[in-house]
Order: C-alpha cells, then sequence, then structure tokens
C-alpha cells in the first residue's frame, strides 16, 4: 500500500508544475501580443505625422503663393487731416415771452425762416393797454399841475420885484414847480414802462434763423418761462471737431497769423458729399488728459443751409502739402508686434518683411514717412494672410490686372489733391 501512494504523490506533484509553467507561458506570450501592439500603433503614427511634416515643410517651401501687388509712388501729397465734428449754432434762442398772459395769436410757420424783429405771436394786450392810458393820464394831470405852478411863479416873481409879496413865499411856490417837475418825470417813466410791457405782448424774432415746432398753442396761459420755439440760427454756423495733439505744431502758426487761411471743409457722413467750406476759428485752451486730443472751432457760412446744429459730419482740414511723399496701398499695410509692416517683393519671386511708419491717409493709400521703401517697389496687396518673411510668391494674370488699376488709382489720387484722412501709426 505504501508504494502505491507514491507514484500518485509523484504524479500530483509534476501536474501542479505543469500547471505553474502553462500559466508563465500563457502570461510570457500575453505580454508579447500587448508589447507588439502597442509598437504596431507607436510606428504607425510616427510613420503618418513624419511624412506629413516633411511634405508640408517641402510644400511651404518650394510652392508659391499666387499674390497681387502694386508699385510704391513718390509723389506730393496734400497734407489733410480728417475729423469727426458736431455742428453747433452761432446762436441758438429759446422764444419766451417777457410778459404773462393768454397767447392769442400765432403768426409763424413751422420750420420756416424768420427774420429779426419779426412778428411771431401775440398775447393778450388788453391789461398793458388799460395800464398805459392810466400812466399817460396821470402825466397830463401832473404835467397840467405843474403848468398851472410855473405860470404862478411868474406873477410871483413880479410881485416880488415890486416888494408886493415876500421873498418867502416866491421861494415856495418856486419849490412847488420843481415838486411838480419831479412828478412828471416819474409819470413819464411810468409811461415808458407801460409801452415796454405793452411791447411784451407782441413775439418778435430776436435773431435771423430756422425756426422750429410750435411748444404752446393758442389759447394757454404763458409766462416768461413758457417757451413758445426754438430759433436756431442757420448763417455763420460753427463746427467743433477734435484733432490729435500732435497737430498742435502745425496749427499754432494759423491761429498766430489769421492771413494764412487754413481750408476746411464739411462732408456728409458718408464722406460722399461736400456740405460747406469754411475756416478756422479758434483753438481750445488746453488739450483733454482723456483722450489727448484738442478741439478746434471752424465757421462756416452755410449759404446753401446744408448744415444743421448737432449734425455729426466729416471735417477735413487740408494744413499744406507733403513734397515727394512716399504712397502704399492701405491694405498692403499689415499690423505685427512691433507695429506696422508691408511685405516687399524681392527681385528673386521672394518677399521679406519691412517695418514702416505711417502719415496721413489718401483715400485707399496711406503716406509712408519711415521705411526701407522706394519709389516704384513693389508690395504685396492681396494674399497676404498666406505669407511669410521669406515666402516664394507668384504673380497671376488677374493680379498684373490688378496691380495696372491700382498704380492708376495712386496716381489720380496723388494728383487730384483729393481729401485724406487722420492716419494710425
Amino acid at each position: 500500500m505504501k508504494n502505491a501512494s507514491e507514484p500518485t504523490k509523484a504524479n500530483n506533484k509534476s501536474s501542479k508544475v505543469n500547471g505553474i509553467v502553462s500559466y508563465l507561458i500563457l502570461l510570457i506570450i500575453l505580454l508579447l501580443i500587448t508589447w507588439g501592439i502597442f509598437r504596431y500603433f507607436s510606428y504607425k503614427s510616427a510613420a503618418i505625422n513624419v511624412p506629413t511634416n516633411a511634405v508640408n515643410t517641402t510644400a511651404a517651401n518650394t510652392a508659391p503663393v499666387v499674390v497681387g501687388v502694386a508699385n510704391v509712388l513718390q509723389q506730393d501729397v496734400n497734407d489733410t487731416v480728417q475729423a469727426l465734428g458736431t455742428v453747433t449754432s452761432t446762436n441758438s434762442v429759446v422764444l419766451m415771452p417777457l410778459s404773462s398772459g393768454i397767447l392769442t395769436k400765432i403768426y409763424f410757420k413751422e420750420g420756416s425762416f424768420v427774420q429779426k424783429g419779426q412778428l411771431l405771436a401775440l398775447i393778450d394786450d388788453r391789461t398793458a393797454k388799460a395800464a398805459l392810458l392810466q400812466s399817460e393820464g396821470q402825466l397830463l394831470r401832473d404835467q397840467a399841475l405843474l403848468s398851472n405852478a410855473e405860470l404862478d411863479l411868474q406873477r410871483y416873481a413880479t410881485l416880488w420885484k415890486q416888494d408886493s409879496i415876500a421873498k418867502q413865499q416866491y421861494d415856495t411856490q418856486a419849490s412847488l414847480v420843481q415838486q411838480y417837475q419831479g412828478v412828471v418825470k416819474t409819470d413819464q417813466a411810468a409811461v415808458d414802462n407801460a409801452k415796454v410791457q405793452l411791447s411784451y405782448t407782441r413775439v418778435v424774432a430776436p435773431v435771423d434763423g430756422r425756426i422750429g415746432l410750435r411748444l404752446v398753442d393758442v389759447g394757454n396761459s404763458v409766462s416768461s418761462s413758457t417757451g413758445i420755439a426754438n430759433i436756431t440760427q442757420l448763417k455763420n454756423i460753427s463746427v467743433v471737431f477734435a484733432v490729435p495733439e500732435q497737430y498742435l505744431a502745425q496749427l499754432m502758426p494759423f491761429i498766430d497769423h489769421p492771413e494764412h487761411r487754413v481750408v476746411i471743409e464739411a462732408w456728409d457722413r458718408q464722406n460722399t458729399q461736400k456740405l460747406a467750406e469754411g475756416k478756422l476759428v479758434a483753438l481750445d485752451s488746453q488739450v483733454s488728459t482723456a483722450t489727448g486730443s484738442i478741439n478746434i472751432k471752424a465757421s462756416f457760412d452755410n449759404h446753401r443751409q446744408h448744415l444743421f446744429p448737432n449734425q455729426f459730419v466729416n471735417i477735413r482740414m487740408n494744413l499744406g502739402s507733403i513734397k515727394n511723399a512716399i504712397i502704399v496701398p492701405t491694405v498692403a499695410l499689415q499690423l505685427g508686434s512691433k507695429g506696422s509692416f508691408v511685405y516687399k517683393v524681392n527681385a528673386n519671386q521672394t518677399v521679406s518683411v519691412v517695418y514702416v511708419k505711417t502719415g496721413v491717409v489718401q483715400g485707399d493709400t496711406t503716406v509712408v514717412t519711415e521705411g526701407a521703401l522706394r519709389e516704384n517697389d513693389r508690395v504685396v496687396i492681396d494674399g497676404v494672410d498666406k505669407l511669410k518673411d521669406g515666402a516664394k510668391i507668384k504673380l497671376g494674370q488677374s493680379h498684373t490686372a490688378q496691380q495696372n488699376h491700382s498704380t492708376q488709382a495712386l496716381a489720380a489720387q496723388g494728383t487730384s489733391g483729393q481729401p485724406s484722412h487722420l492716419a494710425t501709426p
């Protein structure tokens, strides 16, 4: 029995060892499969990314970008400043009666042009007329008393010379005459005041201008605090606008020497129609610390009445001309971390970045005050979003026509004297 049990134990022990070995082998196989899958996908991802980047880099270095270009011009340019202004009336009057009463008549048409002194409204004048008659009656009474006193004074003077009356009686009569003279003057002042009060019942235009909408109707009680209508003077109207303080040095000579006239034009909101032409009148006494600008007032005769108070207009102020200015299309200018720049076309059909400083803007073009640009240089005006420094370019047929058109437009603007705008450096 003992010998029979020993082989059984040996077999069990061998089975356990074989099971452990099988598990180990299976574990190793699973680890190898996992490692193989990981390596496969890692190699595939690298194989996808590396060739793509290489292809993109190669394409960027070899494929030229189709762009549009325009020539840089050098010519005289009007130094014109543009700003947004507000039209202000020289005289704006709220028509108010100086007398209280019932408004009985209106003599003006809303929105019409009125002349200074024109009768516009009438207030009930019966009380004022009665007061005038009363003052005139009192004046007549006191004038009669004065006349009688003066006759008595003449009689007393004759009697006193004849030594028929005492000197005291003559002096008393002379004093009475002076009293009546004072009373008559007081009565005359009362009459004049009554006439003034009566004139206040007639509301007349204090200035020439256009009258607005009626603010009160006939039949209402009005007083010195009641507005009947607004009158705005449209001739010799003003426009107030602000310009950056950097223009002070250019403007001061014109203020100090008024004979040097500065032409200022007012244009509509769309900058398409010229409304009026005026002149520089005054500068404000200080620069605004909030905006860094100074207010300027210009005067316009406005004989065509195209300017209305509180209207927003575009102002163009001509400060002279810039000789031999370098001009580029405004669309060629790009804004970078170091400021404005353009893409300059090189002879080998590549572009280089040229940083510039800008001046006034003239229509669709901008004056370059600093930068490595010369006349007849070419700058990119279309397709700039695909460019970088040193990129290769190609000029297509459509862009060639666009270049010719842009060059002609630049030349036309430079010689036509079209007003320019404020530039942002």
